[in-house]
């Protein structure tokens, strides 16, 4: 009885942990005597009756055997889940699913990879809001897993914490070190013979030696060091090796730390202000992170009432030096950022260009900066040093783009920032990728992969297994891929995506022919089809819209709601 007088009174020291001055959000299902009921399922738990009076955490888990990056998260909700104790929370476990674009890469399944993302965050609003959770652990990781979960944070917008579970180590093969991108590319350099079978068995063993997100700059990384940024992770949470004791260190303290966000009432649109999303963007930027980030970050945008257009990522893109150079562009892996420094480091080389915006520690950017220190200049280098004078994003514009493009810039090479080519026309990733390991795409070809966007695919495929294969039979300075769907983190060279608007609703890209001519300049940022308007104008008469490619199932609901790219692929119907 003494113990739950002296935690109300520690409660009643924190006005803003009470919703609408009525007490913690929780409380509505289990005070008061029509409450009985509910009491009696939460006894049923286990629970005691002094839990009753202390924050409920929902601890939101992407927990999976089939996607590395998720197969050490059993460990990592221990150390949440002790974090919440020692904090004076009570942890309440739920779990969400999460799709490895790794496996479902290069067939039909990678139409779920993005829509996934909606689910991701439909159901942890569901669970949120249906249990009255006074606030939210997010341990997650991947491409759309960690997007969806800061999407449900933005749209809920009460205290939430995420926890990204870490990269994995490098490979190493031969003294290399390698990653997965080494091994989508391999089936180009197997193609042409530049390597026999028992290698290729070799990289297919020896990339991917354990937990964690893959080893590069792809997606996955990509999020974790924006969720970071954005000031929604710890310091030091989005480079930690997921193998590491620090990793379980940042578990431990994000699940202490909900319960200070709880009585604080510091809630996730406090802290995802439209200045911490510049942060982000920059950060992303000087990493030269992923083309899906700009997908990922709108989309979390628009679920606290903001839009970013494509503009501002290209505006902070041009201001922002690209200070790291790491897989797939560079040679660098993330474990090589992690020693250098981490995210913190990036910070304090960007601080000048950074707002000083509050973050999930309730310091804000500058404060949590005092700490952070560049131990290897090579791998963060100092402005004046920059690998790049711009970011790695560039948008492009032109009559085949007219509502915009994405390029990753910073994994092209200076030989082909310019390029003029024939079009060779794919109304599908499979038809192009068939061509590639034919050897019937040649050096000044641009492959166009079209009827793959938000509503074409339906679910904008990532286009990882063209774009390594041609890589990997030595064309990426010889041939470019445009598209209407998406790109791998894991993608480089001239491969432009997120074409807007897409074939599925009559864009440009749907008009292209077989042997016209395109010209792409990223320093210009033009991307530009060498019709005449006239005979645009007579193929357009004459264009009709195909059948969709699938007709019932999650993905057709899907297909009739989501919106194009330029708004992040979010679904109609959104606030």
């Amino acid at each position: 009885y003494s113990f739950m007088l002296i935690n109300k009174f520690i409660l009643s020291l924190h006005p803003k942990g009470r919703d609408r001055g009525m007490g913690l959000r929780s409380d509505k299902i289990k005070k008061g005597l029509e409450r009985s009921p509910h009491r009696a399922i939460f006894y049923a738990t286990g629970l005691t009756k002094e839990e009753m009076d202390k924050p409920f955490v929902g601890v939101i888990s992407s927990s999976s055997d089939i996607i590395p990056g998720h197969i050490g998260m059993r460990d990592l909700e221990r150390f949440i889940e002790k974090g919440v104790h020692a904090g004076g929370g009570v942890p309440f476990f739920c779990s969400v699913p999460g799709i490895c674009d790794g496996i479902a890469m290069g067939h039909a399944g990678m139409r779920y990879s993005l829509p996934s993302r909606e689910l991701i965050a439909d159901m942890v609003e569901s669970v949120a809001l249906a249990h009255c959770f006074d606030g939210l652990v997010l341990l997650t990781n991947c491409d759309k897993i960690t997007p969806g979960m800061l999407m449900a944070a933005g749209r809920l917008d009460i205290p939430a914490i995420m926890v990204t579970a870490g990269p994995m180590l490098a490979g190493r093969y031969d003294g290399r070190r390698l990653s997965l991108v080494h091994n989508f590319e391999a089936t180009g350099r197997f193609q042409r013979g530049e390597i026999d079978a028992r290698e290729l068995e070799c990289l297919e063993r020896e990339s991917c030696p354990g937990p964690g997100s893959c080893s590069g700059m792809f997606t996955a990384n990509t999020m974790a060091c924006v969720t970071e940024a954005l000031g929604m992770s710890l310091p030091g949470c989005a480079t930690a090796l997921a193998v590491s004791s620090k990793k379980r260190s940042i578990a431990f303290e994000s699940g202490r730390r909900i319960v200070g966000l709880i009585h604080e009432n510091l809630t996730a649109r406090q802290i995802m202000t439209e200045k911490a999303f510049e942060n982000a963007i920059a950060v992303d930027m000087a990493l030269g992170g992923s083309t899906n980030a700009v997908l990922h970050i709108a989309a979390i945008a628009h679920e606290t009432g903001q839009w970013l257009d494509l503009e501002l990522f290209d505006r902070i893109s041009r201001r922002t030096p690209h200070l790291a150079n790491l897989l797939p562009g560079g040679n660098h892996f993330l474990e090589d950022l992690e020693f250098a420094g981490g995210i913190p480091a990036v910070m304090l080389r960007l601080k000048e260009k950074l707002h000083n915006v509050l973050t999930v520690t309730g310091k804000r950017v500058y404060q949590n900066l005092k700490g952070a220190a560049v131990a290897d200049p090579q791998v963060i280098r100092a402005p004046k040093e920059a690998y790049h004078p711009e970011g790695g994003i560039a948008v492009l514009r032109g009559n085949l783009a007219p509502e915009g493009a994405v390029v990753k810039q910073s994994a092209v090479s200076e030989k082909i920032l310019r390029f003029v080519g024939r079009a060779r026309v794919f109304d599908s990733e499979e038809g192009a990728m068939e061509s590639v390991m034919k050897g019937k795409v040649s050096p000044g070809d641009v492959v166009v992969i079209r009827y793959e966007g938000p509503k074409g695919g339906p679910g904008m495929r990532e286009m990882l297994s063209p774009t390594a294969a041609i890589a990997g039979m030595g064309l990426s300075e010889s041939v470019a891929l445009i598209t209407d769907g998406r790109f791998s983190g894991a993608t480089r060279g001239p491969c432009i995506g997120h074409v807007s608007p897409e074939a599925a609703d009559g864009g440009p890209i749907a008009l292209v022919e077989e042997g016209d001519s395109i010209s792409i300049d990223i320093p210009k940022r033009r991307l530009e089809l060498r019709v005449s308007a006239q005979e645009m104008k007579r193929r357009r008469e004459g264009w009709k819209a195909p059948p969709p490619k699938v007709t019932d199932g999650w993905l057709a609901r899907y297909a009739s709601l989501v919106t194009s790219a330029k708004a992040g692929a979010v679904l109609k119907g959104r606030p």
